[in-house]
């Protein structure tokens, strides 16, 4: 997704979609009183470029969305799937050895190979436990060598900008992990902590939530589900593509992705999402 592209579908939506809060949507589909095509636009993660760019082409078109944060990265933090990007887009070698961390050796000169790089090593990296994460990607970066950015995510006091300014605030965790790894009481810690930490930022009550990754049942659990419901939280979203109607869980919207280029495939998708419900 680009800003040209962004502006192009906000204008897409705009015209087809009754583009509503995410909260308002979820208690008007509880009431049964959602209109017809009602839509909702979602962020993740807590990007510096939802804040500089998504938020002033929403506001263009007069419309709101929700950005779900994760309260760790704020402030010069950098998600572990970003370092291993920026190591490999900012390699200062031709090939980056990492056969002492138990992965193999990674030609990173063309694009393509570094491509091929970076999802070879997020998709081996992924599913460790926290911690364990952390300590790869950071090893990773030291034998690059490369140079990391510390800006790629947003500053406490752009997410209470934006949240002035109209947008939706929602929580995300705090250290971004699969929840359906964790303890019951690691996962609750995560999810409860971001919260509380979005509150205080706000001054107001945070009831949006949505889960990392965001599979069912890969990523978070049913019980997952029951921490979340048991927070009070309002509604959770999930990456389970397709809509929701007023019989499925406010707690496990769905989501998807739309990436097509063109108006009509774009139009396309949007339509077999719904009937695929």
């Amino acid at each position: 997704m680009d800003a040209r592209r962004f502006t192009e579908i906000c204008g897409w939506l705009k015209s087809w979609f009754n583009v509503l809060p995410l909260d308002q949507a979820v208690t008007r589909l509880k009431a049964g009183t959602l209109p017809a095509r009602a839509a909702c636009i979602t962020f993740d993660d807590g990007y510096a470029d939802n804040f500089q760019m998504a938020m002033p082409i929403l506001q263009q078109h007069r419309l709101t969305a929700t950005f779900f944060v994760a309260t760790g990265f704020l402030d010069g933090g950098r998600m572990w799937n970003d370092t291993i990007i920026e190591t490999v887009r900012n390699s200062t070698k031709p090939l980056l050895d990492l056969s002492s961390l138990n992965l193999r050796q990674y030609p990173v000169t063309t694009l393509a190979e570094k491509r091929a790089a970076i999802a070879a090593l997020i998709d081996q990296i992924k599913y460790q436990p926290v911690a364990q994460r952390i300590s790869v990607t950071e090893q990773i970066a030291r034998l690059a060598p490369a140079q990391l950015p510390q800006d790629l995510m947003m500053t406490s006091l752009q997410v209470k900008a934006m949240h002035q300014a109209g947008m939706q605030i929602g929580a995300h965790t705090v250290s971004h992990p699969i929840l359906a790894r964790l303890s019951e009481d690691q996962a609750r810690q995560e999810i409860s902590d971001s919260q509380i930490f979005l509150e205080r930022l706000l001054g107001e009550r945070v009831g949006l939530f949505a889960y990392p990754n965001g599979k069912p049942g890969e990523d978070y659990s049913p019980q997952t589900v029951g921490l979340v419901r048991s927070l009070g939280f309002d509604a959770a979203v999930s990456t389970q593509w397709g809509a929701s109607d007023q019989d499925d869980d406010p707690l496990q919207i769905r989501r998807f992705t739309p990436w097509d280029k063109t108006r009509l495939r774009f139009g396309v998708r949007m339509l077999r999402n719904l009937r695929g419900r």
